[in-house]
């Protein structure tokens, strides 16, 4: 699961000093309000401070440092994010890196007045922001059958002044249960401000992929589909495997897009790490005669949507759309959004593999493995997805500091198809459904899905000769 919106970079900052001011950085310094996103950003002096609003509140979020022109990096998690003007002194956009699309800023004349003075932080304050964050960002409450108005009129009465932290937080999962959704997540953190617990509910009849599930399904798939196999190797610290399959096909499993290079790292030394193994992957030699490639998703925590951009980049000759970004964009109504920003796969430089594609996905495929799966859903050439539906939660995570010190995560964004479809909730479904690491399927010592994918290709290549 995405834990920010943004793939967390970590730059030296302790200590730094702020490089001089340039002319395009005096451009950007003042009070700007995104499109969406209930945010509040104040650039002076070099540091970039974030203002989280919504009708009932103002709170001060993370801070950043100016490290370059127009870019600011946030101390400890280090999150890069790079603000531009757009010709007009009024307009402009920030981006996060590591992540798709950018968000529009209009400019203000002063921060809002509920930033400027000091709120109040008991149980019914924070109950308060908590609702109205969802209310105000949530865009799924009518697909779900959720009266986001009746749940406030059951909860808010049981809370009061002297309601403990304890009782908080249960009041606060009890709202959430309901949603079912993977990108919502209660959180608690302990008195040196790390996570301390957590409330979260994945898609029922699905189990949100860990560091155990990953490696037992890991040594599964070595031990029983690639006994045979030439060539396997690990990459990106063990998150991206392949290997030659004995009928002319590659396997290329990714378990998340991220983490290739060890805790913290920079963005660019995580795409860095997925050059190196897409270079030897998909290699001049191998793409000459691959015959076909399975990847596997099953398992996949999700990370930076760019990363599976780029890899969708390495599987095309053409320019082609992946999809459509947009957020809500009005408060008081959920079905305004913002302008759908479209985002497409570009070819990479190098060798690239345009033949036959078998995606494989399940339940435990989320975030960002389900936008590289809808990436890949108008691919030229043939590509087909066996399986079973996805997770169901593609949007990146708000994080909603509480005034209690508690934060909620919550998704306020949708990826629309060419024709403007959707597939939050539901995920997105396969072509050909096979079960995937049941318990039968592990008893009897099968992988369906995988044989399934294995024989399409064959035929596949028969087929075209």
């Amino acid at each position: 699961m995405r834990i920010v919106t943004a793939t967390a970079v970590v730059l030296a900052l302790v200590g730094a000093v702020a490089p001089a001011a340039t002319a395009h950085q005096a451009a950007t310094d003042g009070i700007w309000r995104t499109d969406g996103y209930g945010t509040v950003l104040s650039i002076r002096n070099g540091t970039l401070q974030e203002y989280q609003t919504t009708a009932v509140s103002c709170i001060a979020g993370d801070t950043a440092r100016r490290t370059g022109p127009g870019t600011y990096t946030t101390p400890g998690g280090g999150t890069v994010l790079t603000v531009r003007t757009r010709g007009d002194r009024d307009r402009a956009s920030v981006r996060l890196d590591g992540d798709v699309g950018e968000r529009n800023l209009r400019r203000m004349t002063e921060l809002p007045e509920a930033c400027t003075r000091s709120a109040p932080g008991g149980p019914l304050a924070s109950f308060d922001v908590f609702w109205q964050s969802f209310e105000e960002n949530y865009p799924f409450f009518a697909a779900k059958g959720i009266d986001w108005h009746a749940v406030r009129d059951r909860y808010r009465p049981t809370v009061h002044e002297g309601t403990t932290p304890d009782e908080l937080f249960a009041v606060f999962s009890e709202m959430v249960a309901p949603l079912h959704d993977a990108h919502v997540a209660v959180m608690d953190v302990d008195g040196d401000g790390y996570p301390d617990r957590g409330f979260g509910r994945a898609r029922p009849g699905t189990v949100l992929p860990n560091g155990t599930l990953d490696a037992e399904v890991k040594q599964f798939v070595v031990e029983r589909d690639l006994k045979d196999a030439r060539n396997l190797q690990d990459f990106g610290a063990g998150r991206i495997t392949y290997a030659d399959l004995p009928g002319g096909q590659g396997y290329l499993r990714i378990s998340g897009f991220g983490g290739y290079a060890g805790d913290k790292a920079p963005y660019t030394a995580e795409l860095a790490e997925l050059d190196k193994a897409l270079d030897t992957v998909l290699s001049q030699e191998r793409t000459r005669h691959l015959k076909g490639l399975v990847i596997d998703l099953r398992i996949n925590g999700g990370g930076s949507d760019a990363m599976g951009l780029h890899i969708a980049g390495r599987l095309t000759d053409t320019p082609y759309l992946a999809y459509s970004k947009r957020a809500r964009n009005d408060p008081t109504d959920p079905t305004r959004h913002t302008r759908p920003q479209p985002l497409y796969v570009t070819p990479a430089q190098g060798p690239r593999y345009t033949g036959p594609v078998a995606v494989l996905t399940g339940g435990s495929t989320v975030s960002a493995g389900e936008t590289f799966t809808q990436a890949l859903m108008d691919r030229p050439g043939r590509t087909v997805r066996i399986g079973q539906p996805t997770q169901g939660v593609f949007s990146d995570i708000m994080v909603r500091k509480l005034p209690n010190g508690m934060s909620v995560w919550l998704p306020n964004e949708e990826l629309l198809t060419r024709s403007g479809r959707t597939f939050d909730g539901t995920g997105v479904p396969p072509h050909l459904t096979e079960p995937v690491f049941t318990t039968e399927e592990f008893d009897q010592h099968k992988d369906s899905a995988f044989d399934r994918a294995v024989k399409v290709l064959r035929n596949q290549s028969l087929s075209s000769k």
